[in-house]
């Protein structure tokens, strides 16, 4: 079953390539992705799943994040399939085997409790995705590719000097190198600390800039920019999670030898910093795009927050995973359906878009408050989450700060997307050419009411998995 998880995506990007008709290949997408779907639900209702040896295990952690980057990616690839089709004169077979390899690789991330196997498969994702920011074959996208394929590098680089030093920790001991995640875990507290320290900082600023933390998010907005809609909702909502998953694994490891108080230090000062930079880079931001990406920023940074702040902001933290990556969907998708009906992304060009596309103008909208943490989405319940943990361990002043930040947000955004939705469109805009279809809404849609959905209940077979999430995270030995 875990293999399958992995080849599955795989084995569909073969056939994917293999398929001539260029309309007819984004369709084989959507096939594939619900039999990843499918794989994950069976893997989440069975017994534990373990293979080669523990390298593969889906623990607790590992079925927040699994369930979730499959529900993501099932939505998205019935968007791109339509979305490619309405170009379809260009060659999008490239396309297609890289989007369902990023799926593969994204879950290898997921199920790796080896941590070196863990970094191959962050890797992986980096080069997978890269073809796909290039898509439109502009300059503007090669750079954009430029700037993530060499940023996200030393970045990765940098978290594999972490995990070498997590590694070495273990020579201070009896055991043998290790970088099994069971192992280091068990034997936490007989690792020694001083590397054990190095390693995770190491690994925070590395995998932090897969994750788009400030300062080392400075890949982050040209490539969401420049990337085709689903591409940049694949990488905001799934990508940059995973990322974050990688940066909790080693978290888990310190948080087990008692050095949890040193980590989440650390991890409340950058998510402030990620939430500050993402705020002020949003006001006044005129690129609809590049306004989504330095959100993404904030969000990022509103996670680690969370983690660093422990206890119920953990539980927060998890449940922000899932409404961040929903909400950010929907919005770059309607994004991409802004841009495609006026021919831009800036504001400069696009005003009344509730009045040229109804549905993607008002979903937009919708997803710009839920975004915020306006209730009654999800993000309002997650960040409330947050802020009443960090005030109940006396955090006064980090839940002070975060909530500024949020209201700088709201107002930064606000003064760029009101404008965008409301008004009346430029001539230009009124000519025939791009509506609202059933396959460009419905999947936007679909993720606004499933953040409406965890705003005001949350399933409770979902609440039992983030709340063993959490514990699992938590746990001292």
């Amino acid at each position: 079953m875990t293999l399958a998880l992995i080849l599955v995506p795989l084995v569909a990007a073969a056939l994917v390539f293999a398929v001539p008709a260029n309309r007819w290949r984004p369709w084989l997408m959507p096939v594939a992705s619900l039999g990843h779907s499918i794989l994950v639900v069976f893997a989440l209702q069975g017994p534990p799943v373990r293979a080669l040896g523990g390298w593969l295990v889906l623990d607790p952690l590992g079925k927040i994040f699994l369930g979730f980057v499959s529900v993501l990616f099932f939505i998205c690839s019935i968007y791109t399939a339509r979305y490619l089709n309405l170009g379809h004169e260009r060659p999008n077979r490239i396309f297609c085997v890289c989007f369902l390899l990023s799926l593969s690789m994204m879950t290898l991330v997921i199920l790796s409790h080896h941590l070196g196997l863990m970094w191959v498969g962050m890797e992986a994702t980096t080069l997978a995705m890269a073809p796909n920011i290039y898509f439109y074959h502009t300059p503007r996208s090669l750079e954009a590719t430029w700037k993530y394929l060499l940023i996200c590098s030393v970045g990765i680089a940098m978290a594999l000097f972490g995990l070498f030093f997590l590694a070495y920790a273990t020579l201070h001991t009896s055991l043998e190198p290790t970088l099994l995640l069971d192992d280091l875990v068990q034997h936490a507290p007989e690792l020694s600390h001083p590397w054990l320290r190095a390693a995770f900082v190491l690994v925070l600023v590395g995998f932090g800039t897969k994750m788009g933390l400030a300062p080392m998010h400075t890949w982050l907005p040209d490539a969401h920019g420049e990337a085709p809609a689903p591409v940049s909702a694949m990488l905001s909502g799934a990508l940059l999670p995973c990322a974050f998953l990688a940066i909790l694994r080693v978290f888990h490891i310190c948080n087990a030898a008692g050095e949890g108080a040193f980590s989440r230090e650390i991890m409340v000062v950058l998510g402030l910093f990620s939430m500050a930079i993402g705020a002020i880079f949003m006001t006044g931001q005129r690129d609809l795009k590049r306004l989504l990406a330095y959100s993404s920023v904030e969000h990022m940074g509103i996670l680690v927050f969370g983690i660093g702040i422990g206890g119920l902001a953990v539980f927060g933290a998890l449940l922000h995973v899932l409404n961040n990556g929903l909400t950010k969907v929907a919005l770059f998708l309607s994004a991409g359906n802004i841009q495609s009906a006026y021919g831009s992304r800036s504001t400069e060009d696009v005003s009344g878009a509730i009045r040229r596309l109804p549905i993607t103008g008002t979903l937009f909208l919708a997803g710009f408050f839920a975004i915020t943490g306006s209730p009654p989405f999800g993000p309002f319940l997650s960040e409330f989450t947050i802020v009443n943990a960090a005030l109940g361990r006396d955090q006064f002043l980090a839940g002070a700060l975060f909530l500024l930040l949020l209201a700088i947000v709201f107002i930064g955004m606000g003064s760029t997307i009101i404008p965008v939705v409301q008004g009346d469109p430029p001539e230009a805009a009124a000519q025939p050419g791009f509506r609202d279809g059933f396959l460009t809404s419905a999947p936007i849609l679909v993720s606004l009411a499933l953040v409406l959905l965890l705003g005001v209940y949350i399933p409770p077979p979902l609440e039992s998995l983030l709340r063993e999430a959490a514990a699992f995270l938590e746990v001292k030995r």
